[in-house]
């Protein structure tokens, strides 16, 4: 059966640290920590939290701050670090730790009470629950840092609160993601296509992820080393899980078709579970000795959380994989997407995207067919693929581009819709979206951008997972969403011309 490589988030963590001081004295601190406790509690109790949170004692000093960055640093399984001031706690004694954080850090900016005790209060109150002090004192230093923040703001017993944490842990969790991951490219990109080049040394960078390339006939002799035996367990798997039309089944005229099908899954998922990849790129123009497009295999690899790029397009892997990780236990899926064409219809514009085959079936809840049809590039055999819909709903495509001095994501928030036509002459998987705020604006603006033509859909998670992920990367963000105007983005573009250059320094 399919073996999913995408991350129960549970196996990860994020800090929290609370920020005091000694002046209050230790019956402050103590009643500091039960409260801190609780907030933390909180967190840890919400559904929407996927991660594990962990509570540490209070920090007081400058030492004991450091400290507490660098071991977060150093363990693998924390992904990031929520940060409280209860009290007031003097803001430099913060600075070298948080000059040496190097995970993602949110800013919770709340207080033990929800509402207050007005009779009750006095100065022990005022000196327990001063968080509206501490934090602005710590937003302060963050602020003079320069330090990349998610600022969350309330109690953490409003379900916005921690469905908002929520969200900042799954952008951590992809950024994990990308820090730690090996991509395999099996040849070059396509010959003279422009935006799927980009600096593979600086995304190393940047992103952390490990960037080579394969020659394909080594993916080649991988699929050759398939056995009969697992081949015909795919096969059997294929059978359960798909309509398989009649030409491809058991002792069919072209069942073996199918099993090329198989064999290449079988060797492209041993490749790359022994380099230790978690995506990959293919190229129709470079598929050496074997026998048809990798349609099927990169499917169902994406599927199971694999990132994968067409025509050698390794940053739109990286996307998919981040997509994949960043949405772990939720409904939904992400895939490699292209823009393909239009129905211009004047106020029901549509935007029908697909691509030659690779599109993953964990868009559609539906069972898809399994079929086999001419392809017109590639010079090989014809290829097996899975034929559906993506599911109506709402959605985002997310592209990323070098744009020489810098990385640059554009986001579009859209909405999927049934398909409003039969396409019997198209058997891929597709979809079919409605782009907010308008076609023309979104188109517009994307073009504006140099956005690419390859993206990463996901239906799992929203455009703020991806707003996260860019201020942990320090990476341009574009958003063209309902809020989005032809001009305001292009004076958005101008306004970061000038500001990533002015931070990148000398």
């Amino acid at each position: 059966m399919s073996r999913s490589v995408v991350p129960d988030l549970a196996t990860r963590k994020v800090w929290f640290l609370t920020g005091s001081q000694h002046l209050y004295g230790p019956e402050t601190l103590a009643q500091v920590a039960a409260q801190s406790q609780e907030v933390a509690r909180g967190l840890a109790a919400s559904s929407d939290v996927p991660v594990e949170v962990v509570w540490l004692p209070v920090l007081t000093d400058a030492a004991g701050i450091r400290r507490a960055m660098l071991d977060a640093n150093a363990d693998d399984d924390v992904v990031g670090v929520i940060a409280w001031m209860h009290t007031f706690s003097p803001a430099k004694m913060w600075i070298q730790g948080l000059d040496a954080l190097q995970k993602p850090l949110l800013h919770l900016h709340t207080q033990a009470n929800v509402a207050l005790p007005w009779s009750e209060i006095d100065f022990d109150f005022m000196n327990l629950n001063q968080a509206a002090h501490g934090d602005r004192e710590f937003g302060y230093i963050e602020a003079r840092l320069g330090v990349p923040r998610t600022t969350v703001v309330g109690h953490v017993s409003d379900p916005a609160v921690a469905a908002r944490v929520g969200v900042w842990t799954r952008a951590a969790a992809g950024r994990q993601a990308a820090r730690t991951m090996k991509l395999a490219r099996f040849g070059d990109n396509m010959r003279y296509v422009a935006v799927t080049e980009g600096d593979k040394t600086e995304a190393e960078h940047v992103f952390g992820v490990q960037v080579n390339t394969w020659g394909v006939n080594e993916l080649a002799d991988a699929v050759a080393a398939a056995t009969a035996a697992e081949i015909d367990a795919l096969v059997a798997e294929y059978l359960d899980l798909y309509d398989v039309v009649p030409e491809l089944r058991p002792g069919a005229e072209r069942h073996q078709s199918l099993r090329d099908g198989a064999a290449i899954e079988v060797g492209l998922r041993s490749f790359l579970e022994a380099g230790g990849f978690t995506a990959f790129t293919t190229s129709f123009e470079d598929l050496g000795t074997l026998t048809q497009l990798p349609g099927l295999a990169v499917q169902r690899l994406m599927a199971d959380g694999y990132g994968f790029g067409a025509e050698g397009d390794w940053k739109t892997a990286l996307l998919v994989r981040v997509a994949a990780v960043m949405g772990a236990g939720l409904p939904g899926g992400a895939s490699l997407m292209e823009d393909y064409t239009y129905d211009l219809t004047p106020g029901a514009e549509l935007v029908l995207g697909a691509h030659m085959l690779e599109v993953s079936p964990s868009l559609t809840t539906a069972r898809p067919t399994l079929e086999i049809h001419p392809l017109g590039i590639g010079g090989k055999d014809d290829p097996v693929r899975l034929v559906f819909t993506a599911d109506p709903g709402p959605a985002v495509v997310v592209a990323l581009s070098d744009v020489r001095d810098r990385f640059r994501l554009v986001a579009n928030v859209v909405e999927n819709v049934a398909l409003p036509h039969p396409l019997p002459k198209l058997p891929v998987g597709r979809a079919v979206w409605r782009p907010a705020p308008d076609f023309r604006t979104s188109t517009t603006s994307w073009l504006t951008a140099g956005a690419a033509h390859h993206t990463v859909m996901t239906t799992q998670v929203g455009v703020e997972a991806f707003r996260d992920l860019a201020t942990m990367l320090e990476t341009e963000l574009l958003v063209i969403d309902e809020g989005t105007t032809i001009d305001g983005f292009a004076a958005e573009l101008r306004a970061n011309a000038a500001y990533y250059r002015l931070a990148r320094g000398l």
